[in-house]
């Protein structure tokens, strides 16, 4: 029944891309069409709008959420292993710091980062949707850095009696055992990037640079008639990329979050 309420609203909006654009919110409680206008809504939908096709945004969040993800993660490791295994002056207060930062909201941060992205002159620009997800998150440090407390001291002490560095026992020696971590955290950040429509809305201006977020709300224009169809239809194109990311590494994630002792 749980499942059931859970999954309702994606089978609601995968029905409705089928309905005629006038016969959506008529008939919101039923789910099977009684006028089927499948290859409208979604050409249309594909088609774009404002003259930019729908791919365009699929392509722009696809690099951004892509970017994001492999420097973020990566960045998350690097602390994560440096918190967990490195002993430097300061390192809990630091380690403090970076928690407390899971509790200010990412709105308050707004106003600076605007601040600093026009001084920088990427006001506009897809760096500026990267930027904030590329220097790893206090989560994701968190979650890696519990599954390296998991591992065994003597594995470092080890590899430093072979000859390696600090950096060569991280990438040869300890990666492998963080690896359901990582895809956790790389599934969450791309899911978390791709999904954005707070820091594009304040910081891009031309449409042909807009994410999926962005490009789906130019459907709807209070002034005229909206295109619910052809929006709802591009709604359901664009969970595929992380619905088939969450089903392909679904294992990882399970495993991840249940090692690192965080519960859903």
């Amino acid at each position: 029944m749980i499942a059931i309420t859970m999954i309702y609203p994606l089978l609601w909006m995968l029905m409705s891309s089928f309905k005629a654009n006038n016969e959506i919110f008529i008939t919101a409680t039923s789910l099977i069409p009684k006028t089927w206008d499948i290859r409208h809504n979604y050409s249309n939908g594909w088609k774009g709008i404002l003259g930019v096709g729908f791919w365009v945004f699929i392509l722009n969040s696809l690099l951004v959420a892509s970017i994001s993800t492999l420097g973020g993660v990566f960045s998350s490791l690097l602390a994560g292993y440096a918190f967990a295994r490195l002993k430097f002056k300061g390192s809990r207060i630091f380690f403090a710091c970076v928690m407390v930062t899971m509790m200010i909201p990412p709105q308050v941060m707004i106003v600076p980062q605007y601040i600093i992205f026009k001084y920088l002159n990427l006001i506009d620009n897809r760096l500026a949707m990267i930027l904030p997800w590329l220097f790893g998150s206090a989560f994701f440090i968190f979650l890696i850095m519990q599954f390296f407390r998991g591992i065994p001291i003597a594995m470092d002490e080890a590899a430093e009696i072979d000859g390696c560095n600090k950096l060569q026992t991280l990438f040869l020696v300890l990666l492998p055992n963080v690896t359901p971590a990582l895809i956790t955290s790389s599934i969450f950040s791309f899911y978390w990037s791709w999904q954005d429509f707070f820091n594009p809305l304040i910081f891009m201006n031309t449409t042909k640079k807009f994410p999926v977020s962005l490009g789906l709300r130019l459907f709807l224009d209070p002034e005229s008639a909206s295109e619910y169809g052809s929006m709802l239809a591009m709604s359901t194109l664009s969970i595929i990329p992380v619905l088939a990311i969450f089903i392909f590494f679904q294992k990882y994630l399970v495993e991840g979050t249940v090692k690192s002792g965080i519960k859903g």
